[in-house]
């Protein structure tokens, strides 16, 4: 099971241009993956998509998988007209369920930041159900990053201490629930490596299933590969950073084979991730 996870800027890379055809390309190329994690998708956001719905664009740039996009940001003008952005996943695996849970933004008033979001797509897997959480935490805040973390942990607590398997039926919305144990949580979380926050999730004790860092457990004592700012240096101006993560529950750590970061790559300011867990 391979899945790609990558911030694409709404399509714009760092050469100024945003092209969608080349993120799936380079997306594509990097792994036949089974799902793919996008983070900052925009539909109706003229200075971010052109007024283009980029969703239904990646949708058809990615026929054989199964679209799910879920906005962190919802908002309508006066021509009652739509404004999205959010995370978008796509799997060519049996979707069985999908939750969008909007994270904690306290003292949104206070600061310059945005709503965030978790969207959580429940997948079949060879080796069972699998939640994949594709996020991306505030930039600004490090208040608001830590309690969406905490949100996070609360999620993953909840369906491990309280996993349910669904009927096979689904026309009853009480039996037709899926709380799968196992999780993969990836995307844009804006903290760095050395923070305390990346400590918050990799070394969480709580009950029932923890979360591990991925690249921890295949690299073992090795140096990371830099996430963002290899070529975008007005943006990033302290230079290459390691921000994206990919984190697996811990039933899952011993089958996790390949984790690797596209390092060549300058369609976004930030670099896609790969995981591969045995079947």
């Amino acid at each position: 099971m391979r899945l790609v996870t990558w911030n694409i800027q709404c399509g714009k890379g760092c050469d100024g241009v945003t092209d969608l055809a080349r993120i799936v390309a380079v997306a594509k190329e990097m792994a036949d993956a089974d799902v793919f994690c996008f983070q900052e998708v925009s539909s109706g956001f003229s200075k971010l998509d052109g007024d283009m719905d980029q969703s239904a664009q990646i949708a058809a740039l990615l026929p054989g998988y199964l679209p799910v996009f879920r906005p962190a940001i919802e908002t309508m003008d006066s021509a009652n007209v739509l404004h999205q952005f959010g995370n978008m996943t796509l799997s060519r695996l049996p979707i069985l369920q999908i939750a969008n849970h909007l994270l904690p933004w306290p003292g949104a008033g206070a600061m310059r930041s945005m709503r965030r979001h978790a969207l959580e797509v429940t997948v079949q897997a060879a080796f069972g159900a699998l939640r994949i959480v594709n996020t991306h935490l505030e930039y600004h805040s490090a208040g608001q990053r830590e309690a969406q973390i905490t949100r996070l942990l609360d999620l993953q607590q909840e369906a491990s201490t309280s996993p349910k398997v669904s009927d096979s039926q689904h026309n009853d919305p009480y039996g037709g629930q899926t709380v799968a144990a196992s999780s993969l949580l990836c995307g844009d979380f804006n903290f760095d490596v050395s923070d305390s926050q990346h400590a918050l999730i990799h070394q969480s004790v709580r009950s029932g299933l923890n979360y591990r860092d991925a690249w921890t457990i295949c690299h073992p004592g090795q140096s990371r590969s830099p996430t963002c700012g290899l070529y975008d240096h007005a943006q990033w101006v302290d230079g290459p950073d390691c921000r994206d993560f990919i984190f697996t529950t811990e039933d899952l750590t011993g089958l996790v084979r390949r984790v690797e970061v596209n390092g060549k790559t300058d369609a976004s300011d930030h670099q896609p991730i790969l995981i591969e867990l045995a079947d």
